[in-house]
């Protein structure tokens, strides 16, 4: 009765994927702003399973074993952020923008991951998606990419090598232009950026968490000086660097050296503000982590 009634909601969940990607196709200009500007079924569904798989978790796992009230909140929030820079009206501005643009990578790759990491909802993703999926993700192989792709030394030079290839100008004005490439772009940014924070901000200590404290600090470190320098240069630069937004059109009135000057501020400064949050969140949970191994070793 239960498997039937999940398939239920499942097909629920691509009927509304087909009615809102008729109207899309159809009626664009009729459209609320918080629908999708251009319809994307797997943004679409890595959004809605993820919030069905979490509820459907939470349901199934005893209470005892439910992430505190204020990890799912900022799950869910994290996922609707996804939501609104990749499938509402935000998607097109960032389109014509440069500056949106970087806001809507900032919340991919920083704020919006950071908030899905700080959910901690692994385990109540696990217990609620299908079971036929849970051998694949528990498959040596995925094991493997996933261990390599948060090794130390991988993982930093990762989360800052796409922030800049993304930006080299002449692979940003072909992405721009093929959506397709756009849509990988997005896709990159906000896997990678799901899968740096949640090394970091791991409420574990090590083991099992695949990190010490002392090395995520390092990491935080590591990731924000180039951050900051790449931002510095395009706040500062004095020419545009990227024609492409003259190409496809600004929908606001303003200069291409204001437009990319604020996209490199959003860069430097916002960026900063999330490393200097995932630190204390690093320090905080060290103690928190030497408070509870203390009153083990009293017990």
């Amino acid at each position: 009765m239960n498997r039937n009634r999940d398939w239920l909601w499942f097909g629920a969940a691509l009927l509304l994927g087909a009615v809102l990607d008729f109207l899309c196709r159809f009626f664009p200009a009729d459209l609320p702003v918080w629908l999708p500007w251009e319809f994307s079924w797997p943004e679409y569904l890595a959004c809605v399973l993820s919030l069905a798989w979490f509820w459907r978790g939470l349901l199934i796992l005893p209470r005892a074993q439910h992430p505190v009230w204020w990890r799912k909140l900022l799950f869910v929030a994290g996922i609707a952020s996804f939501w609104i820079v990749l499938q509402t009206r935000m998607d097109y501005y960032a389109q014509h923008l440069f500056f949106v643009h970087r806001w809507a990578h900032f919340v991919l790759h920083h704020v919006g991951a950071f908030a899905i990491a700080m959910g901690m909802a692994g385990p109540v993703l696990f217990a609620g998606m299908p079971d036929f999926l849970k051998p694949l993700v528990k498959a040596r192989p995925v094991r493997a990419a996933l261990a390599f792709l948060q090794h130390p030394a991988v993982a930093p030079a990762l989360f800052v090598g796409l922030l800049y290839f993304w930006l080299i100008p002449s692979i940003h004005t072909v992405v721009m232009l093929n959506r397709p490439l756009y849509e990988v772009m997005n896709w990159s940014m906000a896997i990678n950026g799901v899968m740096f924070w949640s090394l970091i901000l791991d409420a574990r200590s090590k083991p099992p968490a695949r990190l010490s404290h002392l090395m995520r600090a390092l990491l935080i470190i590591v990731i924000e000086l180039p951050q900051m320098v790449l931002g510095a240069i395009l706040s500062l630069t004095s020419r545009d660097l990227y024609p492409v937004y003259d190409i496809c059109g600004r929908v606001l009135d303003m200069t291409a050296l204001n437009d990319i000057h604020y996209g490199g501020l959003i860069i430097w400064l916002p960026g900063t503000l999330t490393s200097f949050a995932a630190m204390i969140v690093v320090l905080v949970t060290m103690r928190l982590n030497e408070e509870k191994a203390e009153k083990e070793r009293a017990a």
